[in-house]
């Protein structure tokens, strides 16, 4: 059974960095595109990095772009989100999901395993 455990949450102050690290266990992980997503209080879920099996990183959102990284460690099976200059609109729970396949599919994508989240809150 697949599993994807996220770690790394917390309460930090704007402008600070927060790296998330998203263990992945009971499959391969460098068979799949790996993606951060994160819900905000009273918003939808907001899909915002995937990485390839092969590393590539695909920004979904431009809220992020430039100050948030997606890499991979498949030798640890773990897939990293790196945060940095955080604002409070950042606050969200992250999560991470398994795609079904080895590309970040875009709009078309299909995840079937799910963490089950870590909180960040941003505030002074």
């Amino acid at each position: 059974q697949a599993q994807l455990e996220e770690s790394g949450g917390g309460l930090v102050q704007p402008g600070d960095s927060l790296r998330l690290s998203c263990v992945a266990s009971g499959f391969t992980p460098d068979d799949y595109a790996i993606a951060w997503f994160r819900r905000a209080p009273g918003k939808e879920r907001e899909e915002i990095l995937c990485i390839s099996g092969g590393h590539t990183m695909t920004y979904y959102t431009d809220t992020v772009k430039g100050r948030f990284f997606i890499s991979r460690d498949n030798a640890k099976n773990t897939v990293y989100l790196q945060m940095n200059s955080l604002k409070p609109e950042d606050t969200a729970v992250y999560y991470c999901a398994k795609e079904l396949h080895y590309y970040c599919s875009g709009p078309q994508a299909e995840y079937d395993f799910w963490g089950r989240g870590t909180q960040v809150t941003v505030s002074s």
